[in-house]
């Protein structure tokens, strides 16, 4: 069982080193980091926040993507978040690596 856990570890780091540079590239691109960062809330939540409040949510991608595409208001306070111009599948790879900041 243990073996198991370090294996599927070791995939998700691998996973995770393989798109990061995509996705670096993204959020600059399409200036995510404007308002939000990593480990801090600045106009909006953390990358690491959002991850834990959906954490456990077996539709936490697609519900993220859908929000990164359209926008959305209400769940981390008064100030929405406006619609950004990503594809769908943009937005699910950066809903993806939202979901493993820890």
């Amino acid at each position: 069982m243990k073996m198991l856990a370090a294996v599927l570890s070791v995939g998700l780091l691998i996973n995770a080193s393989a798109f990061a540079a995509p996705v670096d590239d993204l959020l600059k691109s399409k200036n995510c980091m404007a308002c939000h960062a990593v480990d801090k809330k600045i106009v909006g939540p953390s990358y690491k926040d959002v991850a834990a409040k959906y954490k456990g949510n077996k539709d936490a991608v697609t519900l993220l993507a859908t929000k990164i595409q359209k926008g959305g208001s209400g769940v981390w306070g008064a100030v929405p978040m406006p619609p950004n111009a990503v594809t769908a599948a943009e937005a699910k790879m950066l809903a993806a690596w939202v979901m493993i900041q820890k």
